[in-house]
């Protein structure tokens, strides 16, 4: 009867430490797929981004076709975003193409016909539109990877980390400087303040009369 017992409690133990492993388990691989679609989340407006480059640059070029080395920038900045394999190389190509994107801009405020242009209006509003994406994108991701990857560090989750291969994340960082979106006012200045009407000239005084003696 004690030999029963004993094999019950054992059975019972190996049991319970089987369902806290797969508890475990569980629970890392529910926060990897959530930091993989919160990465997709970013992925998505990248790719959003980098379509809209082609146009940007062809329209700039019909007022600024001399401006070659600023098109080349922009467009091997394009390339570094599309083939970026991990998360931190996805973040540098993007800064990068954000630096380049500020040199186009700037170019584009020495033409007022560019400036006016509303195929390149809409593209700059679209484009602050997928940089402001990208930045909530950017907390909602790092937030999870932040979650997951204390979790694969962290006994006992460690152990199952270990045993199943759970790797870490990588943070999408961004430099302080690349996380402004990059913007162009279009706006005219405003126009010189006319000088007040000056005053007319007061009228000469009538000569003082003289008296005859």
């Amino acid at each position: 009867m004690a030999a029963v017992i004993a094999i019950g409690v054992i059975v019972g133990i190996v049991v319970l430490a089987v369902l806290v492993l797969v508890g475990m388990y569980n629970g890392l691989v529910r926060a990897r797929v959530r930091t993989r679609e919160a990465w997709s989340g970013i992925d998505v407006q990248l790719k959003r981004r980098a379509d809209l480059i082609p146009n940007l640059v062809e329209t700039v070029k019909g007022y600024a076709a001399h401006e070659r080395e600023t098109f080349e920038n922009v467009t091997r900045a394009r390339a570094m975003l599309q083939q970026a394999g991990t998360a931190a190389e996805a973040a540098q190509a993007n800064n990068f193409l954000t630096q380049t994107l500020r040199s186009l801009f700037a170019v584009a405020e020495n033409y007022p016909e560019l400036k006016a242009n509303q195929n390149f209006l809409d593209l700059q509003n679209e484009l602050s539109d997928i940089e402001e994406k990208i930045a909530y994108a950017r907390q909602f991701y790092n937030r999870n990877v932040s979650t997951y990857n204390t979790s694969i560090q962290t006994v006992p989750n460690v152990v199952v980390a270990s045993m199943f291969g759970f790797k870490r994340f990588e943070f999408f960082e961004a430099p302080e400087e690349a996380r402004e979106v990059p913007k162009v006012s279009f706006a005219r200045p405003p126009a010189p303040a006319e000088p007040p009407p000056a005053s007319p000239p007061a009228p000469p005084e009538p000569p003082a009369s003289s008296s005859e003696e």
